[in-house]
Order: structure tokens, then sequence, then C-alpha cells
């Protein structure tokens, strides 16, 4: 995979919440004057695209952050951190506990969910958007 694509209701709230308490880097981030109806469905005069990951795993699946400028997103109601049908939750392997503690400093994330993985623990919290994160200390296996 190459990368999920969010367009956050309040973008700087989302790029605090992946970037100070995530751990992710921004590795690029532009505005275009342009108008995305033609690829997005969407009516934009310009778009700011904004890709948050691990510069040195340039293969490592990225997070992109969009704003539209066109006030929609804000409008919608945000999602309740619960799965549900479409995008369910968009996992990260860091390091779980002190990513937590980073969360909980910045009051981002709500109350944890924990569960025991083979590796430490799984824990999902909320971003932002109410959409739902899943925090894993080692790569999720098979066997």
């Amino acid at each position: 995979m190459d990368h999920v694509g969010l367009c956050p209701a309040d973008f700087d709230a989302s790029l605090r919440f992946y970037v100070e308490g995530i751990g992710l880097e921004v590795i690029f981030d532009v505005t275009l004057d342009m108008d995305m109806t033609d690829f997005l469905g969407v009516s934009t005069e310009k778009v700011r695209t904004l890709f948050l990951g691990d510069p040195s795993k340039p293969g490592v699946t990225r997070l992109e952050l969009l704003d539209l400028y066109n006030g929609e997103s804000a409008k919608e109601r945000a999602g309740d951190g619960l799965p549900h049908r479409g995008l369910t939750l968009i996992s990260f392997q860091v390091p779980v506990e002190a990513t937590l503690a980073r969360l909980a400093g910045l009051r981002l994330g709500g109350t944890p969910r924990k569960i025991p993985a083979r590796k430490g623990f799984a824990a999902t919290v909320t971003d932002p958007d109410g959409v739902m994160v899943e925090l894993v200390d080692a790569p999720v296996s098979f066997g």
C-alpha cells in the first residue's frame, strides 16, 4: 500500500495528533491551486496535501492529510472511534507505552483500549476526527 488519505475537519488538530502524538514526521507539504473535481469528485480552488511517515523508510506506507479548503469536511459528522463500514482503523508500529504517554500529555486520543499481543501489547485510540488508530509494538504476524 502506498498511502492512506484523510480529510480532517481540523487540519491543525490532526497534524498535532499524528506528529506530536503518534510520532510521524512531515515528508511533503504543498498547497496547489487546483480544481480536484475530475480526480476526487469534489470541486476545489486549491488543495493542501501533506504526507506523514518515516523519512528513513521511504517504501513504508504513509498518511496523507488533505485540506480541500471547501469547508465540507468540517460539516460532516465525526466518527465515533469504533469499527464501521469503510475504513475501520489505521495501524502504526510504534513504542506503544511511550506513544500513549505522549498522547495523554497532549490530551489527545481519548481513553486507550489495550489488549496483550504476541510481543508487548496493542492499543487503540481515536484521532480528532473519530478515526480508530491502532498502535502495535511489533509487526502483526500470522503464524
